[in-house]
């Protein structure tokens, strides 16, 4: 067996075991612990060597990433949150759908490990402590689609560095209470 074959096993159970015991606590005050949950380069370094997974079966919905700042400062954190939650949700139903489609091998184990990490996002941003306001969510996705895993890869990374770390940036505060309440 190759070890390119062994490698791929060990790398998801070592992510689903870390990524288990991430809270959104720690996602939030802990910059380091945001990083190392970022799989995207590793899924990028994967697509050179999984050609079978280029052009993907099915059409793969691209989250919006563009900020518009004046617009994202008057949202509240409730909206903010679920632009991203929607934009990760629909991710994880297209990769999922499209994962189908894939016969099994790297490419279904590379879009298995992608709709792994979008899902382990979905969660940990669906458990921060926010406060639901009424409020619009705007649409999750531009009409933009693509079966190239490249552009997929590409736009999951801008949202989690793009509209994700803006979110956090407006958590932070929590970050300096919890400090204050321990050191108290």
């Amino acid at each position: 067996m190759a070890v390119s074959n062994l490698l791929l096993p060990v790398l998801l159970l070592a992510s689903a075991l870390w990524h288990g015991q991430t809270r959104p606590a720690d996602f939030v005050c802990d910059g380091d612990t945001r990083v190392k949950m970022n799989q995207v380069k590793e899924l990028e370094a994967m697509v050179a060597e999984c050609s079978s997974v280029n052009p993907l079966p099915s059409q793969i919905h691209l989250p919006r990433t563009r900020i518009n700042v004046a617009a994202w400062k008057r949202k509240s954190v409730h909206e903010k949150r679920g632009e991203i939650l929607l934009s990760l949700e629909t991710l994880v139903q297209d990769v999922k759908a499209a994962r189908k489609l894939v016969e099994s091998g790297c490419g279904s184990s590379m879009l298995e490990r992608l709709e792994h990490s979008a899902k382990n996002y979905l969660h940990i941003v669906s458990h921060l402590s926010i406060k639901a306001e009424p409020g619009n969510v705007d649409s999750p996705s531009q009409n933009k689609q693509t079966q190239d895993i490249g552009q997929v890869l590409k736009y999951f990374g801008q949202l989690l560095k793009g509209r994700l770390e803006w979110l956090i940036g407006d958590l932070k505060d929590s970050c300096r209470r919890e400090e204050q309440g321990f050191s108290s």
